[in-house]
């Protein structure tokens, strides 16, 4: 690229469909564009921007030009008459295959207690971490089985909540669009009967199965070290003793949710194997039976490893109460259900501590014929109406997507993919393919149409994230970071030392920066990765 031009012109960098709508986002001043071949630098198509708009979000003055009417396959770029260029990207028939492949793969990259091998992790290969026993918060003598399942994030704790919320997407992203999961990732595993994304949840589920205290049905709420290792340090040199965290109404809940989930999801391949994820989630929805009180979880004072806090746990019974009755039909999940929809908390939402969303899909996804009339109704209707605000406020903004400026919170990335999802949802329940584009604008933001020209997936797009808050992207010595990991992206908050001190004063969708010390927005998790596979199966079906 020549000192003349400048990348002013944003994108999905990994491409379009023939047949997708496509629009770049331009920050310069020239109104006239064109794209070019990149092979041979034919212009195929002229055209010219709209009115240039002052985006709030993102600080910039932003005009939008369509070249929907390039549908040849190939690879283009995109130059302004004021020397603005964009990445160069294709058009083909699946521009998302390896990317899901990747957000998929990412998981084996995740997983603790086994060694990942080179056949399958090539350069990030290393030995097996976390083997031992841990320790029973508060009975020193207990030490129980704690090996396998997946690194939650950038660190190497497990957590039943978030875990169980990764896992949800994955299981509703293979029930909705099966299609999608034909091709192996591959993983070790692959072959062995079902579709590799089913192998993979496997991992995570197993361990959840040792998250659940025996004697109660209660689900321990995590298990980590006391304290975070160094950022440099790789899984199998950090040799910190294991705690699991005490029982919580919020990783119970979860628990009992996503295993019903799986018994139903994995019955067609595995009927034992279902009756064991079964027979877990009746026996945590028992213990939140016995513990009708039972709140939020706090760390204990010696504990200083992410604390999930969740003061809201009706949503995760709710959620658990849905899946239940669509698992077994059993009209007492119908009677808890129903008396829980009734109560004031967020049904929409599917992050990790909003879970209401997931209930509220489950018992749609049941059908009306079973269903409360009134209460169907109701939540299809509230479901509708949070999908068409998403899509008002997706049409006021310069770059396409539902964020306002307040949304640019620590993980904002996951917000962009959590509304994502919930417009697919209402694409399902209404048959309406408009809630569809909205969603695909929001990936085409998470690989690049933003105002940092940046994909937030590592080794995906021409300006990936390069330094993401990751111990093993660290401490490898590899150059290039473990791959299809989704950054956490832009907040606003400036949570941590590094954004604190250089990003002072930038714009909510500008608080971004790949660096390893930026753990409130470079940092990486398994339940950013995970809606993030769901939307982009969406368009690989």
């Amino acid at each position: 690229m020549s000192q003349s031009t400048s990348r002013t012109i944003a994108l999905n960098q990994l491409g379009y469909t023939p047949e997708a709508a496509k629009v770049a986002v331009f920050r310069g001043e020239g109104r006239e564009f064109r794209v070019v071949e990149e092979e041979s630098g034919t212009v195929v198509f002229s055209g010219r921007t709209d009115s240039p708009k002052q985006d709030l979000p993102s600080g910039a003055s932003v005009h939008s030009g369509d070249f929907s009417a390039v549908t040849a396959p190939g690879r283009y770029r995109l130059e302004s008459e004021d020397g603005g260029v964009s990445a160069v990207f294709s058009v083909s028939g699946k521009p998302y295959h390896d990317l899901q492949q990747g957000l998929l793969k990412a998981f084996y990259f995740y997983r603790c207690g086994v060694e990942l091998t080179e056949a399958y992790a090539g350069p990030w290969a290393h030995k097996a971490c976390h083997t031992a026993e841990g320790i029973v918060h508060g009975q020193p003598e207990l030490r129980l089985d704690s090996c396998g399942g997946w690194h939650d994030a950038g660190d190497y704790g497990k957590y039943s909540g978030p875990g169980a919320k990764a896992v949800a997407d994955l299981l509703l992203a293979y029930e909705l669009y099966p299609s999608a999961f034909a091709a192996p990732i591959p993983i070790p595993e692959s072959g062995q009967g079902m579709p590799d994304v089913l192998l993979e949840c496997k991992v995570e589920l197993d361990w959840l199965f040792k998250m659940q205290e025996a004697s109660t049905g209660g689900v321990y709420h995590k298990l980590t070290t006391l304290s975070f290792p160094g950022l440099d340090v790789m899984p199998e040199d950090d040799m910190a003793e294991l705690y699991f965290s005490p029982v919580s109404a919020t990783a119970t809940g979860n628990v009992a949710a996503v295993m019903a989930l799986a018994a139903r999801i994995y019955r067609a391949f595995d009927q034992a194997y279902a009756d064991k994820c079964l027979e877990a989630a009746v026996q945590a929805w028992g213990w939140l039976e016995s513990h009708p009180e039972a709140g939020g979880f706090t760390n204990p004072p010696e504990i200083s490893t992410g604390e999930y806090g969740d003061g809201e746990v009706r949503d995760e019974r709710y959620w658990a109460a849905a899946e239940l009755l669509r698992t077994t039909g059993e009209e007492k999940y119908h009677r808890a259900f129903l008396e829980l929809a009734t109560l004031p908390f967020p049904k929409y939402e599917l992050g990790w501590g909003d879970m209401g969303g997931y209930g509220t899909i489950a018992y749609l996804l049941r059908g009306e014929a079973t269903a409360d009339k009134e209460t169907y109704g109701t939540l299809k209707a509230g479901l509708l109406t949070e999908a068409d605000k998403l899509l008002r406020q997706s049409a006021e903004d310069g770059y396409g997507i539902s964020l306002l400026e307040e949304d640019y919170i620590w993980g904002s990335n996951m917000v962009v993919m959590n509304r994502a999802m919930l417009l697919l949802a209402a694409e399902h329940f209404s048959g309406e393919e408009h809630y569809a584009v909205c969603a695909l604008d929001h990936l085409h933001y998470l690989l690049g149409r933003n105002v940092l020209d940046i994909s937030y997936v590592t080794g995906f797009g021409d300006r990936p994230v390069m330094h993401p808050h990751h111990r093993p992207s660290v401490g490898d010595g590899v150059d290039l970071p473990v791959p299809g990991l989704v950054a956490g992206g832009p907040d606003r908050g400036l949570h941590d030392d590094y954004v604190a001190q250089h990003l002072q004063g930038r714009p909510a969708a500008a608080c971004f920066a790949d660096h390893e010390d930026s753990y409130s927005t470079n940092e990486v998790t398994i339940y950013w990765n995970s809606p993030a596979v769901f939307v982009t199966a969406r368009f690989n079906r």
